[in-house]
């Protein structure tokens, strides 16, 4: 899902990898951030996996790696311009 979405929507993507399993999310997450996209994920201490986030954080891929409460709020300035 994640390279379909660079292909179509490329530096206009925010990608944020939640709590789970696996590391596919990584694999996508390379497409987003060659296609100039933001990627950030929530962090170990508040996710019940940190499998995916883990992934995709380990790989020094994140602008932010942050607590599940302050992932709204960073979504929300970046939509607004704030984080740019």
């Amino acid at each position: 899902m994640l390279r379909s979405v660079a292909k179509v929507y490329g530096s206009r993507v925010l990608t944020v990898i939640l709590t789970g399993m696996g590391a596919d999310g990584r694999n996508g997450g390379k497409d987003i951030i060659k296609a100039g996209g933001t990627l950030i994920a929530q962090d170990e201490e508040s996710s019940v996996v940190w499998g995916m986030p883990g992934a995709v954080a380990e790989a020094g891929m994140c602008s932010a790696i942050l607590p599940l409460r302050d992932l709204a709020p960073y979504v929300l300035d970046y939509a607004d311009g704030t984080l740019r």
